[in-house]
């Protein structure tokens, strides 16, 4: 039998949980991390068709992209990169044409490549640390996402047990998936920096799928503050309970 108390911890915990794990879903698939706002006069440059072109076909290429996504309003995500130009023009010019958003995804083995001392530059040697910080800002979400997916697991059997004990290793786990939330946020951060420093792009803004996956830690760590105090109580509960029917 569970106390009120714990009860009503779990379910507050589990909203929170609940909370976060779409706050930080909807960040990873969206592109809103880092925003560039273009100097005036870009989108009606003659070579924002071509830029646009080379963006979404063009060979993969840490400088090209970034220079791009500067001149062309582009947002950065983890999995997405995406820029605003004008849409399909006549054979007219529009004095006000049509701003079209056009995106493009990271596969895969494009995550894994390894990022230059001088960004576009092959021969200038591999960055370790702008390498790592990109691989672990893609990793940790998801590490991040599998940790609560098995922490549910184990609370729906825990329920089905009708045993508050592995409450504890619920709290545990999302005290894990918060610190991989937070890392998220941090390795992005560190690496936009580092970016900036070695190449001639000027900084930009925060978007909002940043602020959601920063939200999404503290969520999770009072989730399983919440867990973790359940079951510690409970147990401290029984203890005495069972040492008071024994006296």
């Amino acid at each position: 039998m569970v106390d009120n108390r714990y009860a009503t911890a779990l379910v507050i915990g589990s909203v929170l949980s609940l909370l976060a794990t779409v706050y930080l879903s909807i960040a990873v698939g969206t592109q809103h991390w880092y925003q560039y706002r273009s100097p005036p006069g870009n989108h009606e440059a003659s070579n924002a068709s071509e830029l646009r072109e080379d963006f979404i076909n063009g060979e993969f290429d840490e400088k090209t992209y970034s220079d791009t996504l500067f001149r062309l309003n582009g947002t950065l995500g983890l999995w997405w990169r995406c820029v605003q130009a004008p849409g399909q023009s006549h054979w007219f010019k529009e004095p006000d044409p049509k701003m079209v958003t056009q995106c493009v995804s990271f596969t895969l083995p494009q995550q894994f490549v390894p990022k230059y001392k001088d960004p576009g530059n092959h021969n200038s040697g591999e960055d370790v640390l702008r390498t790592y910080l990109w691989r672990c800002q893609f990793l940790l979400p998801l590490v991040s996402l599998a940790l609560v997916f098995l922490s549910g697991l184990i609370g729906v059997c825990a329920c089905l047990c009708r045993s508050i004990t592995p409450t504890l290793c619920v709290g545990v786990l999302h005290l894990l998936a918060g610190l991989c939330s937070l890392g998220t946020v941090c390795c992005f951060l560190a690496g936009m920096d580092l970016l900036h420093r070695v190449s001639v792009l000027p900084d930009g803004s925060l978007g909002w799928s940043l602020y959601l996956a920063l939200i999404s830690s503290p969520l999770q760590m009072m989730a399983a503050a919440l867990f973790l105090w359940a079951a510690r109580s409970h147990r401290q509960n029984y203890t005495r309970m069972t040492a008071y029917r024994v006296a």
